[in-house]
């Protein structure tokens, strides 16, 4: 017997706001039979994964301590060039983890706070594969 993720929830003030940025982000469109205003909204991803943003009373949702869970994403270009697009979608850098040889991440937060990393692209394994 086994379980498969079927969801990845996140509690937030504004489910339509924050599902438009990730999808933005994952190049996947905010499920169409959403809306402004509405409690729940999802954005559904290759492979059949949903993003699930659940509205909840403002104080459940203001983030105070360091995601125990977070998203970690691979570009299919490079890094420095998503860090910069996610950023322009209003993404905010918390910690810059990048090594001068090409290896480790960045740390953002989505517009309500979530971290999320941003991991080497395909561009940069493809020119430094050891790194």
């Amino acid at each position: 017997m086994y379980s498969v993720v079927r969801n990845v929830a996140v509690d937030c003030a504004d489910a339509y706001g924050l599902a438009r940025f990730w999808s933005g982000v994952t190049g996947r469109p905010v499920d169409p039979q959403d809306k402004p205003g509405d409690p729940a909204t999802q954005v559904i991803l290759e492979g059949g994964l949903v993003l699930y943003f659940n509205q909840v009373p403002e104080a459940e949702a203001v983030k105070t301590a360091k995601n125990r869970i977070h998203l970690c994403l691979r570009p299919n270009d490079s890094r420095e060039g998503e860090v910069d697009r996610l950023l322009g979608l209003g993404a905010t850098l918390l910690a810059d983890r990048r090594n001068p040889d090409g290896s480790g991440w960045a740390v953002l937060a989505d517009p309500e706070g979530n971290e999320f990393c941003v991991l080497r692209g395909e561009s940069d394994l493809a020119a430094h594969p050891s790194s």
